[in-house]
């Protein structure tokens, strides 16, 4: 809107509850598009006929996709005279798919980035318009992370369209080699091995932070762990020493910050102040 754009309609997923009383509550981006008299259209899939000859009816320019989180149909890829390009958090082709950033730090990446992309068929497979690269820190979250490249994907969306505008944009084809996808983070993907190396618990950590959360069981009790650090100790897997420092596959993870189910997030002091562990406490 500030580069001058007319914004004549803003899709986005339905009010989700949230909070103690599950109250609805509405996205970001509506919240922003209700406040500047933007149009917004909220539906649980695109497979209505109407809501698509809705947003066909528009004649729009050009479709901007940013982590929407539903298929568009090829009636609206094919629905602006520039078609849909789509701001894509990876550094295409390498994660294609829903979960771009915590696949990243998960692989230990030490880059990632922005790629603007024309829409195709296909998931995360057309050709490329604009990409940059940013550094990922050693303690870069999925949080810090996604905010990152909110940022700089939202620089890049705005020249390119500039560059649509001006017949400057030309899209290059991903190549066939390097491709990697990253499939939505599910349940399963946030339960910490403990066979494993101490270096990629420690990421699991960061990629889940602040959402969903890395998680575990201490004493048969479900436990999120936030904030965590690698030590050089070797200590059979899962085992922990009176101070939370946990055996791994390969070195040990300090536990800082941890969470019980229901309670708040407490430093690794604060929780065994109140919850001393017992000498054959372990993680599983």
């Amino acid at each position: 809107m500030a580069a001058g754009h007319d914004v004549v309609l803003v899709l986005t997923q339905p009010d989700r509850p949230a909070g103690r009383g599950l109250r609805l509550i509405p996205s970001p981006v509506k919240r922003f598009a209700g406040s500047h008299g933007i149009a917004v259209l909220q539906p649980a899939n695109l497979r209505i006929a109407n809501d698509v000859e809705h947003i066909r009816a528009l004649r729009p320019d050009v479709l901007v996709v940013a982590a929407y989180g539903l298929l568009l149909p090829q009636a609206l890829l094919d629905a602006g005279t520039h078609g849909a390009l789509n701001i894509h958090a990876s550094l295409l082709p390498r994660w294609r798919g829903a979960a771009p950033v915590q696949r990243a730090i998960l692989a230990g990446d030490r880059e990632t980035g922005i790629s603007i992309m024309q829409m195709d068929a296909g998931l995360d497979t057309g050709p490329v318009l604009a990409q940059r690269k940013i550094a990922i820190g050693a303690e870069d979250d999925g949080g810090s992370l996604r905010e990152r490249l909110a940022e700089l994907g939202a620089d890049m969306i705005v020249q390119t369209l500039a560059d649509v505008a001006a017949g400057r944009a030309r899209g290059v084809a991903q190549p066939q080699t390097g491709v990697t996808h990253a499939p939505k983070i599910s349940k399963d993907d946030t339960l910490l091995d403990w066979r494993r190396a101490a270096t990629e618990l420690e990421r699991a950590v960061r990629a889940f932070r602040p959402i969903p959360g890395a998680l575990t069981t201490l004493e048969g009790e479900p436990i999120k762990i936030w904030r965590a650090r690698v030590v050089d100790l070797q200590l059979p897997p899962g085992t922990l020493t009176p101070n939370l420092v946990a055996g791994c596959g390969q070195d040990a993870l300090e536990v800082l910050e941890l969470q019980l189910a229901g309670g708040k997030k407490l430093a690794a002091k604060e929780f065994l102040r109140g919850h001393p562990l017992r000498a054959e406490a372990r993680f599983a």
